[in-house]
């Protein structure tokens, strides 16, 4: 795509090695890249979009649109954009989105168009209307690049595929080797068994938080499971298998359309974030930097965010008592040894892995019986995330239920006493034990939400 440049190797293009330093040049290749996240100012028009970045001026600069219209407006309806060129582009949906970035590619004349994880945000409809494009545009001659973790897809649009893992091509499969097996073995790197799938193991304690049949369109499906007091249980899958969606409805962020929760056997229907705080539920959520913090506060003043109740004077005076304050941020500083100049340092300044700690410390404060950890070692280096696994374990053994949410197969076997598996929005593997490896993970993970094949 020219983003980037290459260290070593050779990029031939109808057997001519060129060296694509700029998106600019690689559109002149002949190659255009849709990537996932999509090129499109929302403020433009459907045009606007589609010719983004290239179009022509007449000799008195100004851009003749009614000229450029006649010759896009054939492309769009090829692609099948249906809304009106000039039409605002603001609330059109990701697959709207997605035509007009295939339109652009067209219009660019483009060989070769790559398209990362075309699917990740379509529904099933959507996803079908995108493979008959593919379809036609290899009928034109087009050559397709096709990047997705999605196994089902591969296996109906693609002729060959090669496989990457940890940075390297590590195989290349076509015709009758090109299988759902043979692509996971290559993924993991080996021969896996089928994993197991099976309902939830039994225990002599009884569930903190039951799920039962939970539901939420289009990414949560029928979820059940068990979750039990000194327990760590792991929830891995791929991105886009619904786990960030089923940890925002235990939160009470988003209201499930059908099924039931209990906590410590009593009904548990949160409202709102607040309902789930005070039933003693937390969250430390993905993207901390932008829903688990504010950074231009003091440390202090973030850990006291879930703790306003012990950092008041009293319930007749509810002013917040600055030293309290900072004596509980103090705590939390000494008990997960957070790396920070003071108590009122920006939690801005602080590295990767002391945020994830000021996160998590502000749910320790408040002593939940539940804690929700959605990718909690994402963009920390590997000494925090040993310190975070190690705090993870630390809760679980003084008796807190802990629900670690991770795209990292390597690390639920560290940590958890148990995984499941989603796939497609529902629990297709659970994994404890000896089951509990990296490769079993990735294998749940590429299965079916129908089961393996």
């Amino acid at each position: 795509a020219g983003l980037t440049q290459p260290d070593d190797g050779d990029i031939l293009v109808e057997g001519k090695p060129v060296v694509p330093d700029s998106p600019h040049l690689a559109n002149k290749l002949g190659m255009s890249f849709i990537h996932q996240e999509l090129a499109f100012v929302p403020g433009m028009t459907v045009i606007e979009n589609i010719m983004l970045g290239m179009p022509k001026k007449t000799r008195l600069g100004v851009v003749d649109w009614r000229a450029i219209a006649k010759d896009v407006a054939p492309i769009a309806a090829r692609v099948g954009v249906r809304a009106p060129l000039g039409a605002n582009a603001k609330g059109l949906s990701t697959a709207e989105n997605w035509l007009i970035n295939i339109a652009r590619a067209l219009v660019l004349k483009a060989r070769l168009i790559v398209m990362d994880e075309p699917t990740a945000a379509l529904s099933a409809a959507e996803a079908e209307r995108l493979f008959s494009i593919i379809h036609d545009l290899r009928r034109s001659g087009v050559a397709v690049l096709y990047v997705s973790h999605r196994l089902d897809e591969i296996l109906e649009l693609c002729q060959r595929v090669t496989v990457f893992r940890d940075g390297k091509s590590v195989a290349e499969l076509a015709g009758p080797d090109l299988t759902r097996p043979a692509m996971v073995e290559a993924i993991v790197g080996g021969v896996v068994e089928t994993p197991v799938i099976r309902a939830n193991a039994r225990s002599l304690t009884e569930p903190t938080l039951s799920v039962r049949d939970l539901a939420r369109a289009p990414k949560v499906k029928g979820v059940s499971f068990d979750l039990r007091k000194g327990e760590v249980l792991g929830l891995g899958g791929l991105v886009g298998a619904g786990r960030t969606e089923l940890a925002r409805l235990l939160f009470g962020v988003d209201r499930p359309q059908a099924g039931s929760m209990t906590l410590e056997g009593k009904p548990y229907a949160p409202r709102s974030p607040a309902d789930a705080v005070k039933s003693g539920i937390g969250l430390v959520p993905e993207e901390r930097r932008v829903e688990g913090l504010i950074l231009s506060k003091s440390l202090a003043f973030n850990v006291g965010l879930a703790n306003l109740q012990s950092i008041i004077f009293n319930q007749a005076l509810p002013f917040i008592s600055g030293g309290r304050r900072k004596e509980l941020a103090e705590r939390a500083i000494r008990s997960l040894a957070i790396k920070t100049p003071s108590a009122e340092t920006p939690v801005g300044r602080l590295s990767g892995g002391n945020q994830q700690k000021v996160v998590i410390a502000r749910w320790l404060a408040s002593k939940p019986k539940v804690l929700i950890l959605d990718e909690p070692t994402r963009g920390v280096d590997v000494g925090a995330r040993a310190e975070i696994h190690r705090l993870i374990r630390s809760l679980a053994a003084e008796g807190m239920a802990v629900l670690v949410i991770s795209s990292e197969p390597e690390e639920l076997p560290d940590m958890c006493d148990r995984a499941l598996v989603m796939a497609e929005g529902r629990i297709v593997g659970e994994l404890v034990g000896e089951q509990l490896t990296r490769q079993r993970i990735i294998a749940a993970s590429y299965a079916s939400a129908h089961g393996t094949e």
